[in-house]
């Protein structure tokens, strides 16, 4: 039985964003992707009834599949490899560092509409210097939403709509790519949006080497509250002085009419320092 008729053999669920996916060669793909060896751990996400899990498990010494749907829990048991573990259980509210002794690969097709909880599940906030779950991960590759893998790689010379909080987020503790574009006649059900495989490579070290990273994020949660308004204003919004923005843009050359997408993670890197330093 191929993947398609073995997908429509199972009740998809729309609620919980069921979308399995059923294309061979992007399944063989992902595991190149993370170059999955036989001495790895590896967590995947959202395995639904076990398309890439089977591949998997023939070629890392131990899977851990963490799965919420009790029947797709039924047909990963069906599995029956002794080097799978599975987990009943919603990812959010599962504790990674315990899973395995040593570091782990994430593999995961989530449903789309968790993406930022999920990442920041995995890499932690920016701000997050000891995340428990970072610490233990080297490499996570992600299948999500075309729109997100986007704004996720973008830059500060990407579109306006493309680079934001999401962007900061997956960029500060990994660097990250967009591996392949997805159609999507790969799964089944189709979803209504066409996809894309990331591969983020963990950081040991953040992006940015800062005197105060609280201070980065509420800069840059501020710099984005209102896309419309340019960056004076918004810091403005966000509880900064008048006199603070305009001494540290001044400083750092910057133009207060200008919009936080078009400043890099390195120039709020500045902003923020210099903020600080006149508070």
């Amino acid at each position: 039985m191929n993947y398609f008729d073995r997908a429509k053999y199972f009740r998809t669920k729309k609620r919980l964003g069921q979308n399995f996916l059923i294309n061979g060669e992007v399944i063989a793909n992902i595991l190149d992707y993370a170059e999955i060896k036989p001495d790895d751990t590896v967590v995947e996400i959202g395995p639904g009834v076990g398309f890439v899990t089977e591949q998997l498990v023939k070629r890392a010494k131990e899977v851990i599949a963490i799965e919420l749907d009790e029947e797709a829990v039924n047909e990963l048991e069906k599995l029956n490899a002794p080097n799978l573990k599975i987990i009943h259980q919603d990812i959010l509210k599962t504790d990674l560092s315990k899973l395995s002794e040593g570091k782990f690969k994430v593999v995961a097709n989530i449903p789309y509409y968790i993406t930022s909880p999920i990442i920041a599940h995995l890499l932690g906030e920016v701000d997050d210097m000891d995340n428990k779950n970072r610490n233990k991960i080297t490499e996570i590759v992600l299948m999500v939403q075309e729109e997100v893998a986007r704004r996720m790689c973008a830059t500060e010379k990407s579109p306006s709509k493309q680079y934001g909080l999401l962007t900061i987020l997956s960029q500060f503790w990994a660097d990250v790519e967009i591996m392949e574009l997805v159609g999507r006649r790969s799964f089944y059900p189709a979803p209504k949006v066409n996809s894309a495989l990331v591969r983020l490579k963990v950081r040991e070290k953040p992006r940015l080497e800062l005197s105060d990273y609280t201070h980065f994020r509420k800069t840059v949660k501020a710099a984005f509250s209102q896309r419309r308004k340019n960056i004076k204003n918004c810091l403005l919004s966000g509880g900064f002085s008048k006199e603070n923005i305009q001494r540290a843009m001044a400083k750092l050359g910057l133009d207060e009419n200008t919009r936080g997408e078009k400043l890099s993670i390195e120039d709020f890197g500045r902003l923020s320092e210099e903020l600080k330093n006149g508070n």
